[in-house]
């Protein structure tokens, strides 16, 4: 059973989310289990499967660029008794593969587990295309469908075993790229429907999800020098969410959503679904994210500063939010 140490936390940061799980993780998966079968989307080699596919040859299947007839396949595949794992760029798979996802998984039930790579702005000059600033608000529509966002590489393989024994379909959104930053040093559970609590503080309750976690936990960091005490909270479950720990939070004097996600429809709204149904009038509530806007093409870190989604721009806006 995988544990996060100190070492397999660096270990996992630099293969990134998705050369975590499917360079480490599918392997034990399918040592475990000779019905698990691994599917991509003409992504084998740049996922980091190759050694996979050397050594469970007979548990894998490549569809070419075909993410419809995968979701299809893959369904087929559940309802016979065999545990699917199907993954490509999230863009392609939950937008081409909406209808199947919706069809075939959420309202048959099949259990299929969905990775999604390259979510939010990571595919940099790639462009527009290639972005995912819309799958968490797609994908939280569909019913039965689990969405899970792992903060670090290391927690990716935790959320990606703890998918493994979900009874429903589960979509998994990855984030970032090759050493990615490192949130979890330590074993931590992880559970469908929960929620981690990684700091604490009276005035600021920052919940966040994906990448934004680590730059959650800077921004506590900067916000701690001008007296301002920060609770961030790692939502690594989008879909069932944690409400308790949303509740939790309304003695702070300000809540704040973070995401590499379109503000529209993602963790943010989910927040203040929640905030407004529970009729809690004095909470305030500041959602950061993707302006629903498409970004000029660039380099991963330069997308983020136009969004505001650096760890200073954040921490400005909070700090103008409280004044």
């Amino acid at each position: 059973m995988f544990e996060i140490t100190r070492i397999t936390a660096r270990t996992c940061s630099m293969l990134g989310q998705r050369g975590a799980i499917f360079g480490l993780a599918v392997l034990e998966a399918a040592k475990a289990d000779d019905k698990f079968l691994l599917m991509t989307a003409d992504l084998a080699t740049l996922s980091g499967m190759d050694r996979y596919c050397k050594i469970y040859p007979d548990q894998f299947i490549n569809v070419g660029i075909a993410e419809q007839n995968m979701i299809g396949i893959a369904a087929g595949m559940a309802a016979e008794g065999f545990h699917p794992v199907v993954t490509t760029y999230a863009t392609f798979v939950t937008m081409r593969g909406c209808e199947q996802i919706r069809h075939y998984l959420g309202y048959m039930s099949q259990k299929v587990i969905v990775v999604g790579s390259g979510a939010g702005l990571s595919q940099g000059f790639a462009g527009n295309t290639h972005y995912t600033i819309e799958d968490i608000s797609m994908m939280r529509a569909i019913p039965n469908l689990q969405i899970l966002s792992p903060a670090d590489a290391a927690s990716a393989v935790k959320l990606f075993n703890v998918a493994l024994k979900s009874k429903f379909p589960v979509y998994i959104r990855l984030t970032g790229n090759l050493n990615c930053p490192i949130v979890y040093k330590d074993d931590v559970q992880f559970e469908i429907g929960k929620s981690n609590r990684l700091t604490e503080g009276k005035d600021v309750t920052i919940y966040a999800c994906g990448t934004m976690v680590a730059t959650a936990l800077k921004v506590a960091e900067i916000l701690s020098e001008q007296s301002v005490e920060v609770s961030v909270v790692d939502m690594y479950s989008i879909k069932p969410i944690d409400k308790e720990v949303v509740l939790e939070g309304k003695d702070t004097r300000l809540l704040v959503t973070l995401e590499e996600h379109n503000k529209m429809g993602g963790l943010g709204a989910s927040v203040a679904e929640i905030v407004a149904e529970q009729h809690l009038r004095q909470t305030r509530l500041l959602r950061l994210g993707i302006a629903d806007v498409f970004d000029l093409a660039g380099d991963y870190d330069c997308l983020l500063e136009q969004n505001r989604l650096t760890a200073s721009q954040v921490a400005e806006d909070i700090l103008n939010e409280l004044k």
